[in-house]
């Protein structure tokens, strides 16, 4: 039995517009939390320990977070995006097992909604790992989102040999499209929201998914906040070691940072960075510019991998100079502050990068 028919795509179209305006020098706490496994047994880089993940849940009942369906977080967030509410949409990526036989009782407990991204193509072809369509349509009936993770979870931002950027725009557009089909088909649900396959995007694939009026997430850290456009949406990771209990109290009422502007290598930005590396430039100098909210000189910035990062502050702007060039594949700039209630704002911009004959890391 299909679970009643949900369309976002009106809701969509006026959540991205408002969205973009509201985008500007307002700070809410809205945090979406990202989890794959909730297992003991799968790989420790992509898991959460159960009793962790419980513990979790925990922490958000003890603190009285509101947790909220991801389409109503981000209706909330354009309509009011005040600044002290406690609110946190619980998203999973790829749609394992573990989702249905270890989060969903729990949530269910609880009686909080979730976001399952699914790749179809594993579901379709009943992948032993991953959920069914049968119980996805459970959980949806229950309440859970259902959204889009691509067909086949592919790298979005990489050019095949020989393709042409027009022929990749095609293919990734019929990848999305399709992948919201099937979710369509047997769910009833179409709310036009993707998690991007490893957290990669790039300018290319932003202005794309805003052609499809779609909303994108990521896997840079932190809340959502003025510094990223809804086809770049930040959430917070919490597979292998970013899960601990500390960690987690600290991520979940996290605020934005109140970046009024972003820039990269002296060059200021109209909107969002691109973090694809070009070849010869593996070692970005970010710029930001505060709003007077937060002192500049409280920003304290950190680099995947690195020590020592220098730090220009003048006036309200940070230019963030590494002390080595960031390596293959993923890597992140996070930059805090200490909030006077105890909480730390948050900023974090990802970057991607190939080696010097422009090939990438293999998975």
């Amino acid at each position: 039995m299909m679970a009643g028919k949900v369309n976002s795509t009106g809701w969509l179209l006026a959540c991205s517009l408002s969205l973009g305006l509201l985008w500007s020098g307002l700070s809410a706490a809205a945090v979406v939390l990202q989890y794959h496994h909730v297992s003991d047994e799968t790989p420790a880089s992509t898991s959460t320990p159960v009793a962790l993940f419980r513990r979790h849940l925990e922490i958000l009942a003890e603190q009285g977070y509101q947790v909220v369906p991801l389409p109503e977080l981000l209706q909330r967030y354009a309509d009011t995006p005040t600044q002290r509410l406690r609110q946190v949409a619980i998203t999973f990526d790829d749609g394992y097992l573990s989702v249905y036989t270890e989060a969903f009782p729990a949530l269910q407990k609880r009686g909080w909604p979730f976001t399952v991204f699914v790749n179809t193509r594993p579901i379709d072809e009943r992948w032993h790992e991953f959920v069914s369509w049968e119980q996805l349509r459970e959980m949806a009936e229950q309440g859970a989102t259902i959204a889009n993770h691509t067909v086949d979870h592919a790298h979005m931002i990489r050019l095949r040999q020989g393709e042409s950027r027009a022929q990749w725009r095609q293919r990734i557009t019929t990848d999305v499209l399709q992948a919201e089909m099937r979710i369509e088909t047997e769910t009833g649900q179409s709310h036009r929201i993707l998690a991007y396959p490893y957290g990669e995007y790039d300018l290319h694939l932003v202005a794309l998914l805003k052609s499809l009026k779609f909303v994108g997430f990521g896997q840079h850290s932190g809340p959502l906040g003025t510094s990223h456009s809804p086809q770049a949406l930040p959430r917070f990771p919490f597979g292998g070691v970013y899960g601990a209990p500390e960690n987690f109290v600290v991520k979940a009422g996290s605020l934005p940072l109140p970046v009024k502007r972003l820039g990269r290598d002296g060059q200021w930005s109209r909107g969002d960075l691109e973090p694809v590396l070009e070849t010869g430039n593996f070692r970005p100098s970010l710029m930001l510019e505060l709003a007077g909210s937060v002192p500049a000189n409280r920003v304290h910035c950190f680099a995947s991998g690195q020590d020592g990062l220098r730090t220009e502050v003048s006036g309200q702007r940070i230019t963030v100079h590494l002390s080595a060039d960031l390596p293959l594949g993923r890597s992140r700039i996070n930059c805090t502050a200490a909030a006077d209630d105890g909480r730390f704002y948050w900023y974090s911009q990802p970057f991607f990068r190939a080696d010097h004959n422009g090939d990438w890391p293999p998975e």
